[in-house]
């Protein structure tokens, strides 16, 4: 199974265009949505073609491939406009006897883990910047922003047999990790 994980959006249909087509260059089964999906937040400037009910349209064409988590910008309003769920905080997946702890990163993070056995992976967005890092004792990965980047990186984490690839949206691979 083919796994592309995305974050922090904020509103961008420029974005999320970029992002559904590497999705679509990328044939990838699931679209793993980290939060932050329609709205920009007080801290953020505008994004790039600001647009959350177009964003909305666009990521609904796409309800069945989408699994999402709740960033710190999503309410009970972007839900009304969303046909898919976005209310969870966390979600879990399992790759052979890896544990993987999906979420936003306003609660769970590096700086606040959740409980992980060794080799367990951490992934979240919230910082808006990419990374994949060693931790003690799980692996920490982030896809940076789509739309409002700290570091200058827009991309996306992509699993494909037992690798994690973080790559620009244009496609590019950034970092690799072989599980």
């Amino acid at each position: 199974m083919k796994l592309l994980f995305a974050s922090d959006i904020h509103g961008s249909l420029f974005y999320c265009q970029k992002l559904l087509e590497a999705f679509d260059a990328e044939k990838a089964d699931k679209l793993i949505l980290l939060g932050d999906l329609l709205y920009h937040g007080p801290r953020n400037p505008l994004p790039e073609k600001y647009a959350p009910a177009e964003v909305a349209s666009l990521l609904n064409q796409r309800k069945e491939q989408i699994i999402a988590v709740q960033g710190n910008c999503d309410s009970a309003v972007d839900q009304m406009v969303l046909e898919f769920p976005i209310t969870a905080p966390n979600l879990l997946l399992f790759l052979g006897h890896r544990t993987i702890f999906v979420t936003h990163g306003h609660v769970f993070s590096p700086q606040t883990p959740p409980l992980l056995q060794r080799g367990d992976i951490l992934i979240n967005g919230h910082f808006h910047l990419g990374e994949i890092t060693e931790k003690d004792p799980y692996i920490y990965m982030n896809p940076g922003s789509v739309s409002l980047p700290k570091d200058h990186f827009r991309g996306y984490l992509l699993y494909q047999d037992e690798t994690f690839f973080l790559k620009t949206l244009s496609g590019e691979v950034k970092e690799e990790y072989k599980l």
